[in-house]
């Protein structure tokens, strides 16, 4: 079973392995196939903690919950040892709708990857070997049905902890640190890794979909999937591909902002979710948390905006993240005022996630959009460079974060980088302009949908 890949996403994997095809019955219901498969993936490589995890879920829904324990323990110091954070989560929530007591499987998982863990490694680890591709495969034979398959996989089972505990003997292997977790203390991240919930999707399924509001983060515990934007000109845009390990979805936890894209399963995938309400919680007993999660969703608004902002990009790539930190994260609900017509403005505003609109006031009072700004847009820098007040309104439409710049730091950063200066004053006369030239003629042929006020 082959599928395309595009050629700007080189490394994706093209053919399906043994354990897609497994999580594919399974989540078509046909539970002794994927056993078949899953299984015999265990047989060649018990080191593949996926395969163990499928396995045990297959063994305990069969009844055979002894056997999926010891498996699920297993998938656990598995995953632990090749670096899977995500999918040893996954195994726990497995182990946990077993009534089993998860408390030291979940120190071993967060003092393996906490902050001054013995085991982190400075260098990043191998990656683990990849599976076996099905033209290479066989799953084990369709002759074993019933009792006989269960046995035969329970057996499997075993030999794999035997084979483990022989491992166990020599000195634990080094993982790689991982961002967002790997800053917390132990307590810390054996709170946050508490929040995680795992569920599978098939392939096809959107994830995330563009333009819904999310309160949810997610980690790819074990699987592919694409991260695609429809544009305004109604082009579909592949932007990346997610693959074990990964965060997504994480900024609805700072900004309330519809999703600025899709992502979609593109095989089988096991996900850890965890809920807003959730993360807010644990933040508000544990401080660190919060204070973690904040300063993490920073540096992935500052990475996405060093590849889009113009007003960035026109900085030397060395002196842009010390640049960044000059500015203030500001959070703003949908309708608040960033700047407000006939005022000062207090600095220069970068738009880091959410939109906002450019909206003026008619004779009569009544309002209306003059312009909305994406991500990756300023606002604030025709008052500022100008040097008079504001001639219209600023208005978040979606719950919005900005990177602001205070008025009194504005000169400084114009004067070491003069570049910001060009650019910003050609930008503020082009939008005074457009801005003059609408709330003179005082047109209200805007649409509804952005009416505000």
């Amino acid at each position: 079973m082959m599928r395309t890949v595009p050629p700007d996403l080189p490394g994706a994997q093209t053919v399906d392995s043994p354990l897609d095809r497994a999580l594919a019955l399974l989540l078509a219901g046909e539970r002794e196939a994927a056993l078949r498969w899953s299984a015999a993936a265990v047989q060649q490589d018990s080191s593949v903690s996926s395969a163990l995890i499928l396995t045990c879920r297959l063994l305990a829904d069969a009844g055979r919950t002894e056997a999926a324990i010891e498996g699920f323990r297993l998938g656990v110091k598995r995953a632990i040892d090749t670096g899977n954070l995500p999918l040893a989560v996954a195994a726990l929530s497995d182990l946990r709708a077993l009534a089993v007591d998860v408390a030291s499987l979940l120190d071993e998982i967060a003092s393996t990857f906490c902050a001054g863990s013995p085991r982190l490694a400075t260098d990043a680890a191998p990656p683990p070997p990849p599976l076996p591709q099905e033209a290479s495969f066989q799953s084990l034979s369709s002759f074993l049905s019933g009792p006989a398959l269960l046995s035969k996989a329970t057996g499997i089972i075993h030999q794999a902890s035997l084979d483990y505990e022989v491992l166990s003997e020599f000195e634990a292997p080094l993982v790689s640190p991982l961002p967002l977790f790997s800053a917390l203390e132990k307590d810390g991240l054996r709170a946050l890794i508490g929040c995680f919930e795992m569920f599978t999707v098939p392939a096809g399924s959107d994830v995330i979909a563009q333009g819904e509001e999310g309160a949810e983060a997610y980690i790819v515990a074990r699987g592919e999937l694409e991260v695609r934007r429809v544009t305004e000109e109604g082009d579909h845009v592949t932007l990346a591909r997610l693959n074990n390990g990964a965060l997504f979805g994480e900024m609805a936890l700072l900004s309330r902002a519809p999703r600025a894209a899709s992502v979609v399963a593109c095989r089988p995938s096991i996900l850890l979710v965890a809920r807003r309400e959730a993360l807010e919680q644990v933040a508000e007993k544990r401080p660190d948390i919060g204070i973690e999660l904040a300063a993490h969703c920073r540096r992935r608004m500052v990475a996405n905006l060093l590849r889009t902002s113009k007003l960035l990009l026109a900085v030397d790539a060395a002196a842009r993240p010390a640049l960044v930190e000059r500015f203030e994260t500001c959070v703003f609900e949908k309708g608040d005022t960033l700047i407000r017509a006939g005022e000062e403005t207090a600095g220069l505003h970068l738009i880091a996630s959410g939109e906002v609109a450019v909206v003026g006031r008619e004779e009569g009072g009544e309002s209306f959009v003059i312009a909305t700004l994406p991500v990756g847009e300023t606002v604030g820098e025709v008052a500022l460079i100008l040097r008079r007040k504001a001639n219209a309104d600023v208005v978040a439409v979606h719950p919005t974060v900005t990177l602001h710049l205070p008025r009194g730091q504005f000169l400084g950063l114009v004067r070491e980088h003069p570049a910001i200066l060009s650019g910003l004053y050609l930008a503020a006369v082009e939008r005074d302009d457009e801005t003059t030239s609408v709330l003179d003629s005082s047109t209200t042929s805007v649409s509804d949908d952005y009416v505000l006020v």
